[in-house]
């Protein structure tokens, strides 16, 4: 508890729960396409193989819109783009309620459904930014808990969708997204951890190969992530016959999960490193993808998926712990980078997977596919890490001194 206490001294707490927010329902509002997949399927008559593509267009879409945002807010403060995307949200979101009416509407509607996807650099750089290096990981943690966004999807859009239609869940939305975007303003303060440099300067993180390297691994922790998130409703639906409502009940599970777990990631990743976290991480899901190949049953499934969606979510919290540590003054625009690619690795699994269905009649090829990916990752993160340990931070991946700041622009 006195830790939990000097946690909470040590920044501003009702930034971070603004960052929260603005994360949480911005993510929620990212995935809504896949969480009424069930629904638009049915409408439209799709193959497994446009499921997977219209549940990753909206993951794309984000993923490019990423850096962008993250750039901008380096210029405007990060409180002001928060203000300016959740904004837009509500615009697109009103347009989705009036004129989507096709199954090309609704691939169109998924690029701007990709505007509240972008949030991911400048809710995290914003709710960590006044906390100190040492609670770096918990903050982030913290933050990015707002994918829990999936799981309020998975609930509440197939439900309002049974009983007022899905083109009516986008107007729902729009509505919603009045709280956080309120709570942002008067609430949110802009932190102090930030120095006015020059385009470059702030590009500079995208030609580094430690930048890549931690590309390679949020493809894995977050593209899984919201790969997953986006296609299990239709998946659930398709492969054991359960209702609507009942596959976005299971699909909440999993993905709670997911987003509880990101929070812990980040507290052992402050305590043990981010190096050592993500190896565990990355053999539990590695395991857990593989066991997917064989699911006898619900019940195995479901299970399977929780554990997948528990290391994938921590995953994603230890790997927030290491990048400021790496990137101390421009977390924001790395963290922009990082996502944009991660984000974009989120469109190869619903695809794999849907491709996998189509065509051999099972989900497991896609599953393999994508454990060996994580597996080949896993062994480059091995060996990058040790020029990692030998410059800017410490042993196992734990935040070397309260002046990280030093190491780290001396590592550039």
């Amino acid at each position: 508890m006195a830790s939990y206490k000097a946690f909470l001294k040590s920044g501003h707490p009702p930034t971070l729960f603004a960052a929260f927010l603005y994360f949480d329902f911005s993510f929620a509002v990212w995935v809504l396409n896949g969480a009424m997949g069930p629904f638009i399927t049915e409408q439209f008559h799709l193959t497994q193989g446009q499921v997977g593509l219209m549940v990753s267009v909206p993951t794309l879409a984000g993923a490019f819109m990423r850096f962008p945002l993250g750039v901008l807010s380096q210029y405007i403060g990060r409180k002001k783009a928060a203000i300016v995307e959740m904004s837009a949200i509500v615009i697109a979101l009103l347009y989705g309620f009036f004129f989507v009416k096709s199954f090309n509407d609704v691939l169109g509607m998924g690029v701007l459904l990709g505007i509240a996807g972008a949030s991911f650099g400048v809710a995290l750089s914003l709710g960590s930014g006044w906390f100190p290096p040492k609670y770096k990981g918990l903050a982030m943690g913290i933050a990015g808990a707002g994918n829990s966004g999936t799981a309020l999807a998975a609930l509440f859009a197939p439900r309002l969708a049974t009983h007022f239609g899905w083109q009516h869940v986008y107007g729902f939305a729009a509505a919603m997204m009045l709280l956080p975007l309120i709570v942002m303003i008067i609430f949110a303060k802009e932190p102090p951890d930030i120095e006015h440099q020059t385009l470059s300067q702030h590009l500079k993180c995208l030609w580094e190969k430690d930048g890549w390297a931690f590309n390679f691994i949020y493809i894995i922790t977050f593209g899984g992530f919201i790969g997953l998130a986006t296609f299990l409703p239709s998946f659930f639906v398709k492969q054991f016959h359960v209702t609507k409502i009942q596959a976005g009940s299971l699909t909440v599970l999993a993905t709670l999960t997911g987003s509880a777990t990101r929070v812990l990631g980040g507290w052992f990743a402050d305590r043990i490193g981010g190096i050592t976290t993500l190896s565990v991480i990355f053999l539990v899901a590695i395991a857990g993808l593989f066991g997917l190949m064989a699911a006898p049953s619900l019940l195995v499934t479901t299970l399977l998926f929780m554990l997948c969606f528990a290391a994938l979510g921590a995953g994603n919290g230890a790997t927030f712990q290491l990048v400021p540590l790496r990137w101390p003054i421009t977390t924001a625009v790395a963290g922009g980078m990082i996502g944009e690619i991660g984000a974009l690795g989120g469109g190869i699994l619903p695809n794999l997977l849907g491709q996998s269905k189509q065509r051999t009649g099972s989900y497991s090829t896609g599953f393999i596919i994508y454990a060996a990916l994580a597996f080949i990752i896993l062994i480059m993160l091995r060996f990058v890490s040790k020029g990692w340990t030998s410059t800017w931070v410490g042993k196992g991946g734990r935040a070397l001194t309260p002046d990280y700041e030093e190491a780290a622009v001396a590592a550039d």
